[in-house]
């Protein structure tokens, strides 16, 4: 007998899985949970890694910095650097490159009638800072800044609320100039912000860059440069044109470069997803292993018969794999469809307020956001698959090896058991 074609393999693995509807079920059963399991978990814990990431992005802020070569360890005034020179603002402005800003960035101290706290005071150019890092939408109490030379100051409320203070009252910025002189200057609360992560509210303050700049003393110096593309996770095939621009005299660092931890857990993060998926297919293996060697067994008779008819051992294998792909193919497609209907309700965030503080120390919000990416999808399907496939090798391999007589043999003799 010649090797069947593909349709004739499909047509009779696709009869002899519905044999027994009930294992085949459940199989199926297993199978659709385990997938669903991979992509909503990885779904939830993407999210939540996806938002402790952009929080921290947000917190330096930018994808991408540029720096004096000291500021990093020295963040003082005299670690400041010349605004962007023309070249570099060209090769800012060219695609992925979406917003780039520049800050002047110090420590400083702020006081109220009450209480006085030490805070990072930065001064922004308020049209293209909202590009790049602060929400104008998370000024919850009064307004933004309304441009570089805005007299005004924005805080955030646990400030307001440490400083004991609220809008329109003043506070007192003291901080010190390149002479290492005291610089203060009073500023009337113009706006009060709220975070995501609460801790970012006692940390920061905002002015407008011009007038920050005259009170140090520092016109035409910034202490950085920021600048943000499409996606932080592609940084790397734009960085090295902004580093090229900027010179040798500037240090420019990416995102996982200027905070390790981030670009740790972003590396951690993929590889946990990886091993998540093959820990779920394991558990899930089992059962299918057991499924197809039962399958076999039921049919030994039938499958001497057709060796001793002259079919191929490897038209044998090819039919057991058969009937392992499309029980795979089918429980995934149900599994895929299960978990889109199971996150697409949630986008707009799941609310775990109840563990809040918990959850701000791993830098993540009060909110949780699924991301389903279309890349953890394909892993967990092509995990599922590709080791299905070879977990269903040793049954169908058994299965060809058969000797036709003794498969003959063996059924009758199981046959006449009482």
């Amino acid at each position: 007998m010649t090797a069947l074609p593909i349709k004739s393999i499909f047509i009779l693995a696709w009869r002899n899985l519905w044999r027994n509807h009930r294992r085949t079920l459940i199989m199926l059963a297993a199978i659709t949970v385990g997938a669903w399991a991979m992509i909503f978990m990885t779904a939830l814990m993407r999210g939540m890694v996806d938002d402790m990431l952009l929080n921290g992005i947000r917190d330096l802020p930018g994808e991408v910095q540029i720096h004096h070569p000291e500021y990093r360890d020295d963040p003082s005034i005299n670690n400041s650097l010349g605004a962007a020179d023309e070249q570099l603002v060209s090769v800012m402005e060219q695609p992925p490159v979406t917003a780039w800003t520049q800050r002047v960035r110090v420590p400083a101290v702020i006081s109220s009638e009450r209480e006085s706290r030490g805070v990072t005071l930065i001064g922004i150019d308020p049209a293209s800072e909202t590009d790049v890092g602060f929400d104008a939408e998370d000024v919850k109490q009064g307004r933004f800044l309304i441009d570089a030379d805005d007299k005004g100051i924005i805080i955030g409320a646990k400030m307001a609320e440490r400083l004991e203070t609220r809008l329109g009252k003043r506070i007192v910025i003291m901080s010190q100039d390149p002479d290492n002189n005291i610089a203060d200057r009073g500023f009337r609360i113009v706006g009060i912000y709220k975070a995501k992560l609460a801790s970012l509210e006692e940390m920061y303050v905002y002015a407008g860059i011009g007038t920050v700049q005259k009170l140090l003393k520092m016109v035409g110096q910034v202490s950085e440069i920021a600048i943000t593309g499409d996606d932080y996770r592609k940084v790397d095939a734009w960085y090295p044109r902004i580093k090229q621009a900027a010179g040798d005299d500037k240090q420019v660092l990416p995102w996982y470069e200027a905070d390790s931890y981030l670009g740790s857990m972003l590396a951690v993060m993929d590889g946990f997803v990886l091993v998540w998926m093959v820990v779920v297919f394991l558990a899930m293996s089992f059962g299918l292993v057991n499924t197809l060697i039962m399958a076999v067994f039921e049919r030994v008779r039938e499958i001497g018969l057709m060796l001793a008819l002259g079919m191929r051992p490897a038209t044998i294998l090819s039919q057991i794999l058969m009937e392992s792909f499309l029980l795979l193919l089918i429980g995934l497609l149900i599994g895929n469809t299960l978990a889109i209907l199971t996150i697409m309700p949630l986008q707009d965030g799941i609310d775990i307020s109840i563990v809040a503080e918990g959850m701000e120390m791993m830098g993540t919000s009060s909110m949780l956001y699924p991301a389903l990416k279309l890349q953890d999808v394909i892993l967990a399907n092509a995990v599922v698959l590709i080791l299905g496939i070879i977990t269903s090798v040793l049954p169908a391999w058994r299965a060809s090896r058969y000797d036709p007589i003794e498969a003959l043999n063996l059924s009758l003799i199981h046959i006449s058991e009482p």
